[in-house]
């Protein structure tokens, strides 16, 4: 085997950027990612493993496809526990350490989804539980733990962004003023593997049809996290903000309560008899997307709205592309055992101190004549099939496989490109 160092020009390390267009469709409590349909196979429901409850997502690496659902037909990955302490994230150290022996295997599942969900935070979203008062017994309301607690982990972010837009800041005296704790907030929660590092400013759409036409469309057209109505039946909504984008959190808040479609009156307040019909507003967008919501515990049906999200997703990856070069008269060795004629002695002496090969060993002479029973000159050539990259201390890091083995002869010289993602 050669071994060659590579050079500072054989090595270069770029950044390949993407903006994956990405497209949701809330619809009668089901959600579509991309306009991919859901299909049954033979033996799941879904062929990609992914609940009925919890839909529009992706499985990762889709494993498991169309699998009959038990304990012992799906594929998992697992861990043996050893002292380094590798585990999953789903397990906890304490978990671990206690209910694990080293030499015990911890076992992960697939398959492992994602979809977006959405979070009603009604009628105040800083609102807080109910406690109870230990002296007197008695119920102190809105006193104890916060019942909306992404609100109060996103304040901070909210606050941080306020640099970009007002609109981000919990509370302002901007216009009328508000306090978004004592607001209603529509949030969409978007994961980071649809978009990648961040959502790209500028890309966000938000559609409310009804009946199949587009009722109000909210776009971020200044990029600075603003979700502005660009398009309405109800025109004193054009130009107001109905809600902000936490871009590299994916995360969409709508606070927008007025009518988008005045002329519609659609049963958008959950569940109970007592529930009643109310006009489109952006605090009720995205209805039945992953949000728990069950259209059959409607009074009456809300199938008549649906709803478009849509934006661009910000990727960066870095590559490696590495020049392997093999120049004339270089690589010209193999380990193959065919690369040496047949019939040969290995060994010139061995003992239990000498260990010697024998260094007049012929290589084969694989050099081809267009005549027969004619041999042509020998010549060195090795086919080239693999290339191991390898650390400063010859350790082993990659194989580059090639499609098929390359002939190299001694006048030749060879660069090959490869190319590695991190």
């Amino acid at each position: 085997m050669s071994y060659r160092k590579f050079g500072k020009s054989d090595i270069l390390l770029n950044t390949m950027r993407t903006y994956p267009v990405v497209d949701f469709f809330v619809y009668n409590g089901k959600i579509y990612f991309n306009n991919n349909r859901h299909e049954s196979g033979s033996f799941s429901n879904n062929i990609l493993g992914i609940s009925s409850s919890f839909s529009g997502g992706v499985s990762l690496y889709e494993y498991n496809i169309d699998r009959l659902t038990g304990s012992n037909n799906f594929s998992f990955p697992y861990i043996v526990k050893q002292s380094s302490g590798a585990s999953f994230k789903t397990v906890s150290s304490t978990r671990a350490s206690t209910e694990f022996q080293y030499g015990d295997r911890i076992n992960g599942s697939y398959p492992m989804t994602a979809s977006i969900s959405r979070e009603l935070m009604s009628p105040q979203a800083g609102m807080r539980e109910s406690t109870v008062n230990t002296e007197t017994g008695g119920v102190i309301p809105n006193a104890g733990q916060p019942k909306y607690r992404h609100f109060y982990a996103l304040k901070n972010v909210l606050n941080a962004n306020a640099r970009f837009s007002e609109h981000y800041s919990v509370t302002s005296n901007l216009g009328s003023g508000w306090n978004k704790a004592e607001q209603t907030i529509n949030t969409l929660y978007i994961p980071s593997i649809f978009y990648g590092s961040k959502i790209n400013p500028g890309s966000v759409s938000l559609k409310w049809y009804v009946s199949g036409t587009v009722a109000a469309e909210l776009r971020d057209t200044k990029e600075n996290g603003e979700l502005i109505e660009v398009s309405s039946s109800n025109s004193t909504g054009n130009g107001l903000v109905a809600g902000v984008v936490l871009y590299n959190e994916g995360v969409i808040m709508l606070t927008g309560s007025w009518d988008v479609d005045p002329a519609s009156s659609l049963p958008l307040i959950d569940g109970t008899p007592a529930g009643g019909n109310v006009s489109p507003k952006w605090i009720y967008f995205g209805i039945g997307g992953n949000d728990g919501t069950n259209p059959d515990t409607f009074t009456q049906h809300f199938g008549s709205a649906s709803f478009g999200i849509k934006f661009e997703g910000h990727t960066e990856t870095q590559v490696y592309t590495m020049f392997a070069k093999a120049g004339r008269g270089q690589v010209n060795y193999s380990n193959n055992p065919s690369f040496i004629e047949r019939g040969q002695s290995y060994l010139l002496r061995s003992s239990s101190a000498i260990y010697e090969e024998n260094p007049n060993r012929r290589i084969k002479n694989i050099n081809s004549s267009s005549f027969a029973t004619h041999n042509e000159s020998f010549e060195r050539q090795v086919y080239i099939s693999r290339i191991g990259i390898y650390d400063e201390n010859k350790n082993l890091m990659g194989i580059a496989t090639l499609s098929s083995p390359v002939l190299k002869k001694e006048d030749e010289d060879f660069t090959f490109k490869l190319k590695l993602d991190i």
